[in-house]
């Protein structure tokens, strides 16, 4: 299969679906979608059209209808779909986010502490972080790993932001 090439709105859209979808494990309405892109209904409707034509997205009709994501959406999106992820503690300014799903941490110039970097994809919006601001992830399940360092960047098509690493531990369990 072809790769499916995407506008950067397209991308945020989708993934406001697919993030919403996992959220209310229902049909996501377009004002809900509209909400959490900023933008409004009408163009929401405009847009799940060409997503629909990609089969991205399945519109379901009635009272209870909405959209949900096709399997390609995930793939497109290059998003994993885990039944029932483990869940990962993210602290954001010292406060604990709820609900959050740690999709995969990658790290960088591990060698080198003054351009350590981790590259932090989550499977919510990051929206409400910001650069600059401290940013703790971990313990995950397996390693125990936990990362804590400063939002250099973020990145909200991707839902992924990259961490200055400040410090980097193992716990036992």
């Amino acid at each position: 299969m072809a790769a499916i090439e995407l506008t950067s709105s397209q991308k945020k859209i989708l993934r406001a679906v697919i993030d919403l979808h996992m959220e209310q494990q229902t049909t996501v309405k377009g004002d809900d979608i509209a909400a959490e892109v900023g933008l409004k209904a009408g163009t929401i409707r405009n847009k799940m059209q060409s997503l629909k034509a990609l089969q991205l997205v399945d519109g379901v009709p009635g009272p209870k209808g909405g959209y949900r994501p096709t399997a390609a959406a995930y793939t497109a999106l290059e998003v994993q779909q885990i039944d029932d992820p483990a869940i990962v503690p993210v602290r954001y300014d010292g406060r604990m986010m709820n609900n959050v799903v740690v999709e995969e941490i990658s790290l960088s110039s591990v060698h080198h502490p003054d351009r350590c970097r981790a590259v932090i994809h989550m499977q919510e919006q990051i929206d409400t972080l910001s650069e600059g601001d401290s940013l703790t992830v971990g313990p995950t399940p397996l390693s125990r790993l936990t990362v804590k360092g400063t939002i250099e960047r973020k990145d909200s098509v991707s839902n992924s932001i990259t961490l200055q690493i400040e410090r980097m531990q193992t716990t036992d369990l």
